[in-house]
């Protein structure tokens, strides 16, 4: 008994002890939080740290412009893959921004432009091989119901697309001066609950604005909640042309099959 004990006390007491480490400064900690939280492994510290200002020239234009350190290594078979993922995006892209072009009450002109060229200039100026770079029903449908209840996109066209342009515009200042000042992490704070209720709120609009194509409406209503869209509805069936409602009702089994 007594020798187990020994041998018990002798090990506690021989085990390695952890030191505790030294208290650091409050504004030290709060300075090192600070800058985890709004710089997180930010790319462009490595330019900083280049000697040299034609290195750092260097480094920052591979930092603003990725491309540069890609297309050296660009081969063949990774062109063919690209080709047919291209084809496979465009062939849904094409009637995706048409739909999303007339959910802003643009021409559907617009919505092309929109699907073919924010994807050529993020291909120059990003990285990420999963975001997703083109028109969003969201936007399509705050566009369509702000500008609206100012201005008549049928009555006053010329005036409706130069808002249009003008929003448009600014929202994109805003989007970049986000990144450049690195307030992504805002979207941390954002619950499971909130974003869930936002896209099932967008995907309900988004089908309720399609009804008017789909039932061949000339007039509809610009508000986008289920009352007043059901109400426009029922105030004009006998205005509903069955080629057009037969064609959507045939069209959107093909459309989810296909996809």
């Amino acid at each position: 008994m007594g020798g187990g004990s020994d041998a018990n006390g002798g090990g506690l007491g021989g085990a390695a002890r952890v030191p505790v480490p030294p208290a650091r400064p409050f504004l030290d900690t709060f300075r090192g939080n600070l800058k985890e939280t709004f710089f997180p492994d930010d790319p462009f510290r490595a330019v900083v740290r280049e000697r040299g200002a034609g290195r750092r020239a260097v480094a920052a234009l591979r930092y603003f412009f990725p491309f540069m350190e890609w297309v050296p290594a660009y081969r063949l078979g990774t062109f063919k893959s690209d080709l047919i993922a291209g084809v496979t995006i465009a062939s849904l892209a094409i009637p995706q921004g048409i739909s999303y072009a007339k959910l802003a009450n643009l021409p559907p002109i617009l919505g092309l432009y929109s699907s073919f060229v924010p994807p050529l200039v993020y291909a120059l100026m990003g990285s990420s091989r999963d975001l997703a770079v083109g028109t969003v029903a969201v936007a399509s449908l705050l566009i369509g119901s702000m500008l609206s209840s100012e201005v008549s996109p049928t009555d006053n066209p010329a005036l409706y697309l130069h808002l249009a342009f003008t929003a448009t515009f600014f929202a994109g200042v805003f989007q970049a001066s986000l990144g450049l000042l690195r307030l992504g992490f805002i979207v941390d704070f954002l619950s499971h609950a909130t974003i869930v209720g936002f896209m099932g709120g967008a995907a309900t609009v988004v089908c309720l604005q399609q009804l008017k194509g789909m039932l061949g409406l000339d007039r509809f209503t610009t508000s986008t909640d289920i009352v007043s869209v059901m109400r426009s509805v029922f105030s004009q069936a006998h205005q509903v042309l069955l080629t057009d409602t037969h064609a959507s009702i045939i069209y959107l089994p093909n459309s989810s099959f296909f996809e």
